[in-house]
């Protein structure tokens, strides 16, 4: 039988541990006889009593549950990346500390991926969450599919099961800035999707902020797509054709003695166009530099403070 790696990345997620690692260990029942499964459970430099939590779980179950503890907080996608690179089953699955994605769907995914797909994906036909969050997560997911990733299902997916092949080249890629559930998706192997309903969160609250969605659209784009680039590019060539039309209708009109005097407002309307136009290209452009600079650093998207379980025990 197959080893399985489930990797669930937490961050301020104490009071959701002991009901979710519950949950997960009554799940093992709907595996298939004999299926071998590992937890890989990261704490995101949570400042609660989630490690504390997760060292419970971790002595409750200590042949089968390994605790990874990062120095500070680096993201979800950068945590799971440390989850990934200590996984050592056949396949992985992705979970939510926060059970708004149903584990009770991990055996399907396991079904086909015993049948050859290296990549099952979770795909959320709908979700039970604020109308804001649902707006947001509609539109982001929607420019992905258009202008970045197109193969991917609608809806948006962070819950998936995917072949040790996978994990090994997003482990190799070691991308900071980016969406590792993405880098899943553009290595193009074929996979099957599974609809479900994310489910509202009942424990604690979120602590992804606006501020972090923003960061992940921003990312998700300069990483996928140079549609942010190329959009400059062909504005660029509409502005300067329209700049000659009205330079030739202003020369016209001041030959023809219709302009005695040039407007100032018309000038300043102009400038001010223009102006904000080369902000926001430079603002784009940074981004990509930006993101480039920092790669170049070659700086760990992630620092382990402590590993528990599995044989180490280690500061």
């Amino acid at each position: 039988m197959p080893k399985l790696s489930i990797i669930m990345s937490c961050y301020f997620n104490g009071p959701n541990i002991p009901v979710t690692t519950k949950r997960l260990i009554d799940n093992e029942k709907n595996f298939p006889a004999g299926t071998d499964i590992e937890y890989i459970v990261i704490d995101d430099g949570s400042k609660d009593d989630t490690f504390e939590q997760l060292c419970i779980f971790q002595k409750q179950y200590p042949d089968k549950v390994k605790v990874i503890k990062l120095a500070a907080n680096v993201g979800s996608y950068n945590a799971l990346l440390a989850g990934m690179a200590h996984a050592t089953g056949d396949c992985c699955s992705i979970v939510a500390a926060d059970l708004q994605d149903p584990p009770e769907l991990i055996p399907s995914m396991l079904e086909h991926w015993n049948r050859g797909y290296k990549l099952v994906i979770g795909q959320r036909e709908n979700r039970e969450d604020p109308l804001f969050d649902k707006l947001f997560s509609n539109v982001f997911n929607s420019l992905i599919r258009k202008f970045a990733l197109p193969g991917i299902p609608k809806g948006g997916f962070d819950f998936v099961l995917f072949d040790r092949q996978l994990k090994e080249e997003v482990v190799k890629m070691n991308e900071g800035n980016s969406n590792c559930m993405y880098l899943l998706a553009w290595q193009g192997f074929p996979y099957v999707s599974i609809p479900y309903t994310r489910q509202k969160r009942e424990i604690g609250k979120s602590r992804w902020t606006f501020k972090k969605k923003i960061k992940l659209f921003i990312d998700s784009f300069v990483s996928f797509s140079f549609f942010p680039v190329r959009l400059i590019s062909v504005a660029g060539i509409i502005l300067g054709f329209l700049a000659i039309l009205y330079a030739s209708f202003i020369l016209i009109a001041r030959l023809t003695g219709q302009i005695n005097v040039q407007g100032w407002s018309t000038m300043m309307i102009v400038f001010l166009f223009v102006s904000s136009f080369q902000m926001i290209a430079l603002g784009i452009i940074g981004e990509y530099v930006w993101r480039n600079l920092d790669a170049s650093r070659k700086r760990p998207n992630y620092i382990i403070d402590t590993i528990v379980g599995n044989g180490k025990n280690t500061n």
